[in-house]
């Protein structure tokens, strides 16, 4: 994607280049694909992103390139199992009790709201992980660190829905933990192009890169 010409300034200035890893080791780079559920990208779902629904496509050619190059694709999925207790301040302040409890019905694990949406290739290997609020990597949210340690993942490449909020947050987080992290661009989506825009944006400045599809297709090196 094209920047602005003062972030391309002020990212050449912080870290001499516009993009700082040229090439990717499939063997050490994961797809972490991030909240493609029933309950954020189908209409008449109270999280419906409908933009989503549009990156199925990117989000499938990539996953399917890092898989091809011996790479692992993560599908990340929100359960609400309990979450008016261990997220109660969320529960409690940031949404209306209506919300609230239609958040505690259509996220939990029994309901058709917590499956991978349909027109997702997601296949048997690889794996999944259930992640309890918006990061998938703050303490007592999920597994993936434990999964990516465990097949020496060294850089994270993020997709899904929506940008500015759980995958920004996973992403921020796997950039602080010392992953190289990438947001790649046409394989997410936020409910309104500016919030989309605008999340890129930050990223680009503070946290790590902003690649497309094609882009990270034409870094990855089998490993």
């Amino acid at each position: 994607m094209e920047f602005p010409a003062w972030i391309v300034d002020r990212v050449l200035a912080r870290q001499g280049t516009l993009h700082p890893y040229p090439r990717f080791d499939a063997s050490r780079t994961a797809f972490v694909v991030v909240d493609l559920q029933n309950y954020y990208t189908q209409a008449g779902y109270m999280g419906e992103c409908a933009p989503a629904r549009d990156t199925f496509g990117k989000v499938n050619e990539l996953a399917a390139a890092l898989r091809e190059a011996g790479g692992t694709v993560v599908w990340v999925q929100t359960s609400s199992d309990g979450a008016d207790r261990f997220w109660s301040h969320h529960h409690a302040y940031m949404l209306t009790p209506e919300r609230s409890a239609r958040r505690l019905v259509e996220l939990d694990p029994s309901h058709p709201g917590f499956k991978l949406a349909p027109g997702l290739d997601a296949r048997p290997e690889d794996p999944r992980v259930v992640k309890r609020c918006y990061s998938a990597l703050v303490p007592g949210s999920s597994s993936l660190d434990e999964v990516l340690k465990a097949r020496g993942i060294e850089t994270v490449l993020i997709g899904g829905t929506v940008t500015n909020v759980c995958c920004e947050s996973t992403a921020r987080d796997a950039m602080m933990m010392n992953y190289a992290t990438v947001m790649v661009e046409d394989a997410l989506s936020a409910v309104t192009p500016e919030e989309h825009l605008h999340s890129l944006h930050n990223w680009m400045l503070f946290f790590g890169d902003v690649l497309s599809v094609e882009e990270v297709g034409a870094r990855l090196r089998v490993g």
